[in-house]
């Protein structure tokens, strides 16, 4: 039997050791910190939220929603300690961070053929990693020896991009009286606190953002910014209007005992399971940590925020999976190499969290000498699969959506039927995939 190693203990790594102990795999997970740290990691816990805590929409008429749907059926790892640690978030799943760390550690520690190992794997070419099945699942923040070994054995020359993370706040310190609770058209509960501003306050904000200072990138080859975590003051520079048609759109609120609308509103999302913590919502940023101070206490309920956390922009990492990876991540440049999770070429922590699942799934029937089989291109996971797979000659990273599966058979106007109805196909196609992997 082949050693089993996954390196890098993210969604992706955990999601993926996770279904390779189910079946009784041994298996060695690497996790570098924290004998390496990064810039915008705080914790040396597995499976540790940097961007955000929110894993977005549970709607199973939703992209996001229906992936998480059919990550449930395969017995998704991340899924399940998402939902043990839970937050409340309106639609969507959010997590206490730390609980979901430590959720996630309890299940995998729980398997006796599990061995963490703390330390740095720079390349494949030690012992044990020679003749051995391994997984790089390394992540948006892969060490740079690792990166210059990727480029090594995949004869490409970039490998990055740029991310962004939005502040977090102290709950005491939001001005209550120039805010208020509630969700978009008195949706989802009362999840969300709301910052409104007038027509003077938001041009105000908007014109000190624009020109408010950037802590200078550095080290970069490429300075591309993924439209998903394009930082707010990147977006406050495409119009004056921008931010409004986006994080900050006033649409469906109105204020507290009154018929008027904002102009705009900022809305945070509540960090933790003791409302201490909140974040700002699509508020990812590389503003210099006193300007952050500076430029969001312009937004009137948070004129005394305190800052528990500043925002940072930090280097992701992909490889151009359209011409190196096979339908079940396998590298087709390294025999029994896999890579999965954003390394992958997928955006977002459920997407990454999906590939350690597949990836888990086809090193299992292939050691049995099985062919691999992923769930077809009218599920969320196979649309995304294909997408990241097939030649592209612009690839960037990509998020589940509707619009990677096909469309219906028969022709729908509504956009909101077509989707339910796209959704139910989904989860039946899922169903007979699950049906599939039973019989072999």
């Amino acid at each position: 039997m082949k050693r089993i190693n996954v390196i890098g203990g993210g969604l992706a790594g955990c999601e993926c050791a996770y279904s390779l102990l189910k079946s009784g795999y041994e298996v060695y997970l690497y996790e570098m910190r924290p004998v390496v740290n990064t810039d915008v990691h705080k914790t040396d816990n597995l499976c540790e939220l940097v961007c955000s805590n929110s894993l977005k929409s549970i709607d199973p008429n939703t992209s996001q929603g229906l992936l998480k749907l059919e990550m449930e059926k395969l017995d998704s790892l991340v899924i399940k300690c998402a939902k043990k640690t839970s937050v409340p978030a309106g639609g969507a799943l959010a997590v206490d961070r730390e609980l979901f760390s430590k959720a996630v550690e309890d299940e995998l520690n729980s398997f006796d053929k599990l061995h963490i190992i703390r330390e740095e794997v720079s390349d494949l070419e030690k012992e044990e990693f020679k003749d051995a099945i391994n997984i790089l699942a390394t992540g948006p923040l892969t060490s740079e020896s690792m990166c210059e070994y990727i480029q090594k054995v995949t004869n490409v020359t970039q490998l990055n991009f740029y991310d962004a993370v939005a502040p977090i706040i102290e709950y005491e310190s939001i001005n209550k009286e120039k805010s208020f609770f509630g969700g978009r058209y008195n949706k989802g509960g009362d999840d969300y606190i709301n910052c409104p501003m007038n027509e003077e306050e938001y041009i105000n904000f908007y014109n000190n953002l624009v020109e408010a200072e950037c802590v200078i990138l550095k080290d970069f080859e490429n300075k591309d910014i993924f439209n998903a975590c394009m930082p707010i003051e990147v977006m406050a520079k495409k119009g004056i209007d921008t931010m409004r048609f986006g994080p900050l759109r006033p649409v469906g609120f109105r204020y507290p005992n009154s018929e008027k609308r904002p102009y705009a509103i900022v809305q945070l999302r509540k960090e933790d399971n003791y409302n201490h913590l909140y974040n700002l919502v699509g508020f990812q940023t590389n503003l210099k940590f006193k300007e952050q101070e500076r430029v969001f206490r312009m937004i009137p309920a948070l004129e005394n925020a305190e800052f528990v956390r500043y925002g940072v922009m930090h280097k992701n990492i992909f490889i151009d999976s359209t011409k190196l990876l096979n339908i079940d991540f396998s590298l087709n440049t390294l025999k029994n190499t896999y890579v999965i999770g954003q390394l992958s070429g997928v955006e977002g922590y459920i997407e990454s969290a999906m590939c350690g699942i597949i990836c888990g799934i086809n090193i299992d029937r292939q050691i049995r000498g099985k062919k691999s089989i992923i769930p077809n291109e009218y599920t969320a996971i196979g649309s995304l699969i294909k997408y990241i797979t097939t030649p592209n000659s612009s690839f960037q990273p990509m998020h589940a959506s509707f619009s990677l599966i096909p469309e219906l058979d028969e022709k729908v106007k509504d956009k909101k039927l077509r989707k339910e109805l796209k959704s139910k196909r989904a989860i039946e196609n899922i169903d007979n995939y699950l049906e599939l992997l039973e019989k072999e």
